[in-house]
């Protein structure tokens, strides 16, 4: 019995230290859980604190920022306003003072008019007083001097009369040779509508009339465009099937000709489609001149060639020298030659070779003011040819001394092929020399980016740079260009300028 009651005991002292044992340790880590925990806050509690000092002193920093701002543009606003109010006062004193000196002025002149009455009172009382003892010395009253002085008058200007008559007669005696060529010229430009037509239009076929109106676009945009692009003037009236577009220039006819067929198969016609278009076009274009004239040197045997030249050569396909075709005359001229040249025991290649090159100066890409004769001779000389070629192409009108026999060959060649019936028609030349100068006037002014003489050369169409010129300095850019076309150009009828400021603005969504 007492064993088990010392077991009993035992055990209930042992569960006792066990317990007290466990909830020691127990409170233990309790406490040192809630240390950590604590520490954690700590440390949390701060870096908060820090990001919120941190924003609070970027919105600081932010707001300081933009007060600053705010009080630069109130500073600067204030100068404007100082300097407006300087100005408005300066401008208000010089109005007085051109106030005060008109008022002066204006006291002067009617002080001065005053003067001049009395001035001329007086001087009237004295001719009175004259008249009166010239009467008395001569015993002839005023009515019969005057009858008598207009009689001795009419003598003389009778005399007079009859001189200036002998001299009237003799100089239009001498000039009437003159005069008579000028009537017949003039004559000869009035009746020249026909060939113009015939040498500066081209007719776009179409399949239906529908098309027309997608042409000419809302408002007549796309045919503005259209017409600004290429620098032509399109004719769309009730023509069935056909469109007609003017100008003297064949290269930009072609163009617009090519845009618009491309245009219309497409169906796309908008104003930045047909930049788009035309840009192409012109490229294509090029590339075949190129090829025109790769085709015509191979054609003709011609190898050597600068591709500058050969690109030249192309181009006068698109090009006449009075009516005939100037690629064709071209390549008539140099199989002439060659022939000759054979036939008079010299060297066919070269012959063939200034033939082909001798009107290149009529296909400049820049105006010279050098005959085109001479001015072929110095594009050759440029590329290389050599000098006997050269001196053939500036021989051939006689406008530089001939120092070889090729020379005179070529210039005889260019006669026969020009000079054959119906090869040639001089008021076309003098009617397309007549535009270019126009369009050379019109851009020999600054500000001027294009211009474009259309309508036979009625209408002169200029246009210049927007950031370049103002509203009303295009008011009298034309007026000046008309004045100095009248004054260094003849030409029948009237020539419109119309001068277009554009102003385009570009921007790209990427």
């Amino acid at each position: 019995m007492i064993d088990v009651i010392i077991a009993v005991a035992a055990l209930i002292i042992g569960g006792l230290g066990g317990y007290l044992i466990f909830r020691y340790v127990i409170k233990g880590k309790y406490n040192e859980m809630v240390a950590s925990a604590e520490k954690a806050a700590e440390v949390l509690k701060e870096k908060k604190l820090l990001e919120v000092k941190e924003k609070f002193i970027n919105k600081k920093s932010e707001l300081e920022r933009e007060v600053q701002q705010r009080n630069q543009k109130i500073q600067q606003t204030e100068n404007r306003l100082k300097q407006r109010e300087i100005n408005l006062n300066q401008k208000q004193e010089d109005l007085g003072k051109r106030n005060q000196e008109l008022e002066q002025q204006h006291q002067r002149i009617e002080n001065e008019r005053k003067l001049l009455a009395l001035k001329e009172q007086e001087l009237a009382n004295m001719q009175q007083k004259e008249r009166e003892k010239l009467e008395q010395l001569s015993g002839l009253s005023a009515d019969e001097a005057k009858a008598r002085l207009i009689e001795s008058l009419k003598d003389e200007a009778r005399t007079n009369a009859q001189s200036y008559i002998n001299e009237i007669m003799d100089e239009a005696k001498i000039n009437a040779n003159n005069e008579a060529k000028k009537i017949v010229i003039k004559t000869i430009q009035r009746v020249a509508t026909e060939t113009a037509i015939e040498n500066s239009v081209s007719i776009f076929h179409i399949d239906n009339d529908e098309v027309k109106g997608r042409i000419i676009g809302r408002e007549g945009r796309n045919i503005r465009a259209l017409e600004a692009a290429c620098g032509v003037e399109i004719v769309v009236d009730d023509t069935p099937e056909a469109i007609v577009i003017s100008a003297f220039d064949p290269i930009r006819r072609e163009t617009c000709r090519l845009a618009l067929h491309q245009l219309v198969t497409d169906g796309r016609i908008h104003p930045a489609r047909i930049e788009e278009v035309v840009a192409k076009v012109k490229k294509q274009l090029e590339q075949e001149i190129i090829e025109t004239g790769k085709r015509t040197t191979i054609d003709l045997g011609i190898h050597g060639l600068h591709p500058e030249l050969v690109r030249i050569v192309g181009k006068m396909k698109y090009r006449s020298s009075y009516g005939q075709n100037l690629l064709q005359h071209a390549r008539e001229t140099a199989n002439l030659c060659a022939v000759m040249a054979s036939e008079l025991g010299l060297n066919p290649k070269k012959a063939k070779r200034a033939g082909l090159l001798h009107d290149i100066g009529k296909v400049p890409d820049e105006e010279s003011e050098l005959p085109h004769a001479l001015y072929g001779a110095k594009i050759a000389e440029k590329y290389k040819e050599k000098a006997e070629i050269c001196n053939a192409i500036g021989a051939h009108h006689d406008e530089m001394e001939m120092t070889s026999l090729i020379a005179p060959i070529v210039q005889v060649c260019d006669a026969i092929s020009g000079a054959r019936p119906g090869a040639r028609r001089e008021i076309v030349e003098a009617y397309i020399k007549r535009l270019n100068d126009l369009e050379a006037i019109a851009m020999s002014y600054p500000g001027v980016t294009k211009t474009y003489a259309i309508q036979a050369g009625r209408e002169l169409r200029v246009i210049v740079g927007a950031d370049k010129m103002s509203d009303a300095e295009t008011e009298s850019l034309s007026s000046e260009i008309a004045t100095k076309i009248q004054n260094e150009m003849t030409y029948p009828g009237q020539v419109k300028i119309t001068v277009i400021r554009e102003t385009r603005s570009v921007a790209y969504a990427k």
